[in-house]
C-alpha cells in the first residue's frame, strides 16, 4: 500500500465542503489519522477542529470505557447480574441480566423508555431516566436477540456511579478525559458554554430529539436542559480531533485508559454467533464504518449526524462530525466523507 498524502483526503474534504456551501450542513468537521500522519479540516460554521459538537451516542463507548476502568480496578466482573449493584433491577427476568449483557445491547432494555418524551418535557433529571429503565418491560429475554439499548448503556453508568459515589460525568471527566487530554471534550456541558458548541439542525431529526416541533424547543437537541444534563447515551459534546484521540488509545492500546488487555476486549466482537456483531460500546466490522474497512474496524455513529471509525488493518482513524441529523438525508455527507477516506488509505 502507498504512503497517503494529505492530498489523497481531497476528496473527502470536498464532500463537506459542497455540502456546507450549499447550506445543506450548518457545520462540519474531519479528522483522520492514518500511518502516524494528521489531516484536519473543520467546514461552516466550526471555525476550526477544536470546534465541539453534540457527538450523540460516540457518548457510548466513551461512557463504557469509565465503566471499564473499574472492571480494571477489579471492582465488578462481566458476569455479574446488574441486580448485585442496582438491588431493584429484578422480576420480568431482569435478576438474569448481566453487565456484559447491557454493554453489548442483548439485554432486552428498550433503545429509549416509552415515556422519553414526557420525561424531556419536564426537564427530569437522570434519576427519573434511571428509575424508568429499572421498571421498564424488557423486550425480550436476556442474552436472546440483539436491540441496541440506550437504556442499557445508562444503567451501566448508574452502576459506576453507585460502586465509586462519583457522579458520572466527573467519573468520564476523571478516567477518560483527563487521562487522553481531551481538553474539548465534556459529557454534559462541563465548562464550555452553550454558544460556544455547534448547534444542531433539528428539522427531520430523530423523535427525541423534537424532530424541529417549535414547541420541542425547550427540551430538543439545542436546549440548555439536553446539553447540561450529560446523558451517558448521547449527551457528550467533544471535537473531531478528541475523539480521534479517544480512538488512537484503541488502536494503539497504549495503557493510558485501560490495561492493554481489557483495551482490546472492548473492540473485539462478544456478541455470540447469529447475533449483531458488538465490543463493549463499540460496533465491530464494516458495516458501522464503510466499504473496503477490514472486519477488525470499531466504530459509533451518532444520531445528530456524527461518525467514528477505527480499522487496524490500515492503521487509520476517521472522525466526520457535522450538525445534520443523521436521519436526514440518505446518503448522509458524513457517510459519503467517510466513504472516500476509506478509499484513499486501501489505495
Amino acid at each position: 500500500m502507498a504512503a497517503t498524502r494529505e492530498s489523497d483526503f481531497d476528496a473527502a474534504s470536498e464532500v463537506l465542503s459542497k455540502a456546507t456551501a450549499e447550506g445543506q450542513v450548518d457545520a462540519a468537521s474531519l479528522y483522520v489519522r492514518h500511518a502516524g500522519q494528521e489531516f484536519a479540516r473543520s467546514f461552516g460554521a466550526a471555525k476550526s477542529a477544536d470546534e465541539a459538537f453534540l457527538i450523540a451516542s460516540i457518548s457510548k463507548p466513551m461512557s463504557v470505557a469509565a465503566v471499564m476502568t473499574l472492571y480494571d480496578q477489579g471492582k465488578f466482573r462481566l458476569d455479574d447480574p446488574v441486580k448485585k449493584y442496582i438491588p431493584e433491577f429484578s422480576g420480568d427476568g431482569k435478576s438474569k441480566i448481566t453487565v456484559e449483557q447491557l454493554l453489548t445491547h442483548v439485554s432486552g432494555l428498550p433503545d429509549q423508555l416509552p415515556e422519553n418524551e414526557s420525561l424531556r418535557r419536564r426537564h427530569a433529571g437522570l434519576p427519573e431516566f434511571v428509575a424508568g429503565a429499572i421498571r421498564t418491560p424488557l423486550l425480550f429475554a436476556p442474552g436472546s436477540r440483539y436491540s441496541y439499548s440506550s437504556m442499557a448503556i445508562l444503567l451501566a453508568s448508574e452502576m459506576a456511579q453507585r460502586i465509586t459515589g462519583t457522579p458520572f460525568p466527573k467519573l468520564v471527566h476523571e478516567t477518560v478525559f483527563g487521562p487522553l487530554e481531551m481538553k474539548r471534550s465534556a459529557l454534559g456541558l462541563g465548562d464550555f458554554e452553550l454558544a460556544e458548541t455547534m448547534q444542531c439542525q433539528v428539522e427531520n431529526a430523530a423523535p427525541e430529539s423534537g424532530a424541529g416541533d417549535p414547541e420541542s424547543k425547550d427540551w430538543d437537541w439545542n436546549s440548555p436542559y439536553w446539553r447540561n444534563l450529560g446523558a451517558p447515551w448521547g449527551g457528550a459534546h467533544a471535537s473531531a480531533s478528541d475523539v480521534g484521540r479517544f480512538f488512537a488509545d484503541f488502536l494503539q492500546t497504549t495503557g493510558k485508559l485501560l490495561r492493554p488487555q481489557t483495551a482490546r476486549l472492548m473492540i473485539q466482537n462478544q456478541n455470540r454467533q447469529g447475533l449483531t456483531p458488538r465490543g463493549l460500546g463499540f460496533a465491530i466490522g464494516a458495516k458501522g464504518a464503510s466499504p473496503g474497512c477490514s472486519p477488525a474496524t470499531f466504530s459509533h455513529g451518532g444520531a445528530t449526524g456524527t461518525l467514528a471509525w477505527a480499522d487496524p488493518a490500515t492503521d487509520t482513524i476517521c472522525v466526520v462530525l457535522t450538525t445534520l441529523p443523521a436521519q436526514a438525508v440518505d446518503p448522509h455527507p458524513r457517510q459519503i466523507c467517510s466513504d472516500q477516506v476509506a478509499m484513499a488509505v486501501a489505495k
